[in-house]
């Protein structure tokens, strides 16, 4: 699919989710996005990442929202189950946009255990798809598919959460495939010298986490 930029989704109508809804299992529970990675919280990271791309951000967590108090984003819990996955935490995203901001038509997903993604993230995804229909966008790098890392149409709320309701699978891709969905490929993160979408998923990770933003802030 080829779009000239006449067609394109506007920024403007997109809001920003921070999906950290997850139990961080493998990092021995606990809200890895909390994690220090050297001068200050990962979930810091994203956000500084994520302001420059969008004047609406909120975070997708689930228990106690007073532990992000700090970080004065709007907490939105998962509407369906417990800890239901990141389909969960997108839907609630598309909800709280149909709720609540009228002017927003898309919702963009960010994985809140992923410090270095694209600066071009919002720009690149809505540049790929037609704003007249509902097209997902997901990112890419070296050939991998990052499911979590993706622009999702408001049009498309009710049909997530039918398929939910239905206890249909949790996986992303399986309700995507549904969809007309378009792939938008990143290069290496040239700052970080990391894939953009490196993700710390286990305490190894905190340490390159750590060795990356030192090379940002030397």
């Amino acid at each position: 699919m080829t779009l000239t930029s006449a067609h394109s989704l506007s920024p403007d109508h997109v809001l920003a989710c921070i999906l950290a809804g997850g139990q961080s299992r493998r990092m021995g529970g606990g809200d890895k996005t909390l994690l220090d990675i050297g001068k200050k919280p990962m979930l810091a990271c994203i956000i500084d990442r994520l302001r420059p791309q969008s004047a609406q951000i909120i975070l997708n967590a689930n228990g106690d929202p007073e532990r992000f108090s700090d970080y004065q984003l709007p907490v939105v819990p998962d509407t369906v189950g417990d800890f239901a996955g990141p389909l969960a935490g997108i839907l609630a995203g598309l909800n709280h946009a149909k709720q609540h901001m009228p002017t927003v038509t898309h919702v963009v997903s960010v994985a809140g255990d992923t410090p270095f993604f694209p600066r071009d993230l919002i720009d690149r995804l809505c540049t790929a798809v037609p704003a007249s229909k509902p097209v997902i966008a997901l990112a890419t790098s070296y050939d991998k598919l990052h499911p979590v890392f993706g622009l999702w149409p408001v049009a498309l709320a009710d049909d997530l959460t039918d398929w939910l309701a239905a206890g249909k699978s949790g996986k992303v891709l399986a309700w995507v495939n549904c969809h007309d969905s378009i792939e938008v490929s990143f290069e290496n993160d040239i700052e970080t010298g990391l894939d953009p979408f490196f993700n710390a998923n286990r305490p190894e990770d905190i340490d390159v986490a750590r060795s990356a933003l030192e090379k940002l802030t030397a």
